[in-house]
């Protein structure tokens, strides 16, 4: 199996990054898996902003030549393991960017009738989020919509049906587990098979 992580964070010694490192490392250790690739989004200063004129347009996407690196390692990828902060209920603008760009139409999905083809089918993802306020405050405040957007406007939509969300509330606190949830999400990792 493939694996590709996806890290949206800016800071390389944030939580963040701890999480990622820990993923990056247990998958390593983990025999059902054959290559690791990773796309830092910050480092690799990609632009999420979306810019559409008349030599850039929407349904020509799937053929951008700036984004055909990170289509290729999505294809190539039967693991997307995206590892980012929760602001304001939902990723990052970066990562939204990224999402909104790469996961184009005729390459992520068909709408050539009245429900989408999904292009993506086979593939599995697991999202890795923190966010500072507790848990229950998403799930019953927010409705679950970091949920929603990730595992029915995204995954479901493009063809991703295995998907695994870890959402980890109350990270800024001092007592805030994240020494617990680290290790919750290596163990994960390191015994993820096909």
């Amino acid at each position: 199996m493939r694996a590709l992580l996806i890290y949206a964070h800016p800071n390389h010694r944030s939580l963040n990054h701890a999480f990622f490192e820990a993923a990056q490392k247990s998958l390593q250790q983990n025999s059902a898996i054959h290559e690791i690739d990773t796309l830092d989004l910050y480092a690799e200063k990609f632009d999420p902003v979306l810019v559409f004129g008349e030599n850039k347009r929407r349904r020509d996407m799937h053929k951008d030549p700036e984004l055909e690196i990170y289509r290729e390692k999505i294809q190539q990828a039967d693991l997307l393991v995206f590892v980012y902060p929760i602001f304001w209920g939902r990723p990052p603008a970066m990562l939204l960017g990224f999402i909104d760009q790469v996961f184009a139409a005729n390459f992520a999905y068909r709408h050539d009738s009245l429900l989408p083809e999904g292009l993506l089918a086979g593939k599995r993802a697991v999202c890795v989020s923190t966010m500072k306020g507790p848990r229950f405050y998403s799930r019953f405040f927010l409705h679950n919509a970091h949920q929603v957007l990730m595992k029915k406007a995204l995954f479901r939509f493009v063809g991703i049906r295995k998907v695994k969300l870890f959402e980890f509330g109350g990270m800024e606190k001092k007592n805030g587990k994240q020494q617990k949830y680290l290790d919750q999400t290596a163990a994960y990792f390191s015994k993820l098979a096909k």
